[in-house]
């Protein structure tokens, strides 16, 4: 492999602005090695499947970028660099929007989400969609996260699979694995972000709700929904999201949570890590991740971290035992009132998705029992949802994440893999997934870290800084690992 091959197949965004900024190489001529990549790796009967549709300017925009560049017009770090966007995700380059729905295969969206239109300013240059789990993994209960009616099955990057409750973004983290762009973007409600950056060993960042805008993205669950970078550095994960957060009046969720800054560099010594261990890391704990965690926390001691073990949520096993109908009943509400304003593919609401479905049973082999069970969810405006919301907010942030910090005294939670998954998704807190390796069976180990709604930067800070110190990708066979 030449330098340039093995940059662009799995180094840093950064790195790969940094060689287009330097003259190494243009952003046309990564782009043009990306979308032949996308061929080689993603397509054909053996491919991984990953990508779903190729932007069809995105050949001209990399041209533009250098056009741009040599003209001194310089739109910051991640000018000319190419990504990959997921597919419940608007756009208005002749990409289709089916949140892998069959039902929605060839909705074109009317116009760009908040997101997109933020990198494009920057000046990344997009190459196309990712495959996800259809409707974000909210059709059937036992549907495995590779697949979608639109798009198929995604094929793992490490020679695995991504199975059942593997998350949404399978498409965007198997990309970046793989070396089909320098970063992507996912999205994630409670799951979706950070199970499959673990399980593809890479970097997954979900900011806040409302740090980085929801418009033109298909819903999942509005009050937990979060849109964030799939990456290969925790350094990369901070530059997008730079680049897409904000306010924006669109998404009046943002108006409070406006922040971009650099990541300061601070020493780990005494930094005070939380480790919540009663249903949560109990939950996911084999003793092969065991030999694996106990590691990673020693490591982490003796850079100076004071390791609080265990510093558990109070209310841990109401929360992991607790059912609520918030997915249910926000899902479908959502849903109806995109459908009802758009009309995707003549989709007036959920249940003329649910028709469809039932009489094209080859969409949905796994049933749509999800799907169905929205029917009977009660409305946004009724008390069930508003105890049920109220009750999750207590449980998973207030004696949750909050209550572990303050009686820990700690300044960051860490927990085995994505233990801990439901608990960030309902209190909104942000989550960062770092891969340090392989647990004792050779599958790939990582780690996540996470702390008060708002406090996005110091998480992203602290897990550099964690990332220095434990992280270690496990490369794919089709990069060179």
């Amino acid at each position: 492999m030449t330098d340039i091959t093995s940059l662009l197949s799995n180094g840093s965004a950064r790195a790969i602005g940094e060689a287009i900024a330097a003259g190494q190489i243009t952003s046309y001529a990564a782009t043009q090695w990306y979308l032949a990549r996308i061929e080689q790796i993603s397509g054909g009967e053996s491919g991984l499947n990953c990508v779903r549709t190729l932007s069809q300017p995105a050949l001209e925009e990399a041209q533009r970028a250098d056009e741009e560049r040599a003209a001194g017009r310089i739109r910051g770090p991640l000018h000319g660099v190419p990504w990959l966007v997921k597919d419940n995700v608007f756009t208005t380059d002749g990409s289709y929007c089916s949140a892998g729905a069959k039902a929605l295969e060839t909705f074109i969206p009317p116009y760009e989400a908040t997101i997109v239109a933020r990198l494009r300013e920057a000046g990344a240059v997009l190459l196309g969609k990712t495959n996800l789990t259809e409707f974000a993994d909210f059709v059937s209960d036992v549907m495995p996260a590779e697949f979608s009616g639109a798009g198929g099955v995604v094929r793992h990057p490490l020679g695995s699979s991504y199975g059942r409750g593997q998350g949404s973004s399978v498409g965007s983290a198997a990309a970046v694995a793989a070396g089909l762009c320098a970063f992507a973007i996912g999205s994630e409600t409670q799951n979706s972000l950070q199970t499959p950056a673990i399980y593809s060993s890479i970097v997954g960042f979900k900011p806040t709700p409302g740090c980085v805008s929801r418009h033109g993205l298909i819903p999942l669950v509005p009050s937990q929904d979060s849109p964030g970078p799939l990456t290969r550095t925790v350094e990369d994960a901070a530059l997008v999201l730079n680049a897409i957060a904000g306010a924006d009046m669109n998404d009046t969720a943002t108006l409070v949570k406006v922040t971009a800054r650099d990541i300061p560099e601070k020493a780990l010594h005494g930094v005070r890590i939380g480790i919540p261990r009663r249903a949560v890391a109990d939950n996911v704990m084999t003793e092969s991740r065991q030999h694996a965690f106990n590691k990673t926390l020693r490591l982490l001691a003796e850079a100076g971290a004071v390791i609080v073990d265990p510093c558990d949520f109070r209310e841990a096993d109401q929360l992991d035992a607790v059912r609520s109908c918030v997915f249910r009943t926000e899902f479908r509400e959502s849903l109806n009132l995109l459908l009802a304003r758009l009309t995707p593919c003549g989709m007036e609401s959920l249940d003329d998705i649910l028709r469809w479905n039932s009489d094209n049973p080859e969409a949905i082999p796994y049933g749509q029992s999800l799907l169905e069970a929205t029917r009977q969810a009660p409305d946004i405006g009724s008390a069930q949802y508003r105890q049920d919301r109220l009750r999750d907010i207590r449980l998973s942030l207030q004696e949750g994440i909050l209550a572990a910090l303050a009686d820990g005294n700690a300044d960051i939670l860490l927990s085995p893999m994505s233990a801990a998954a439901k608990c960030t998704g309902k209190a909104g807190a942000p989550v960062i997934a770092i891969p340090v390796g392989k647990d004792d069976d050779g599958l790939p180990f990582g780690i996540t870290l996470y702390a008060a709604p708002g406090e996005d930067w110091a998480v992203l800070q602290i897990a550099s800084e964690i990332e220095r110190v434990v992280g270690q990708r496990i490369l794919s066979p089709l990069t060179g690992g």
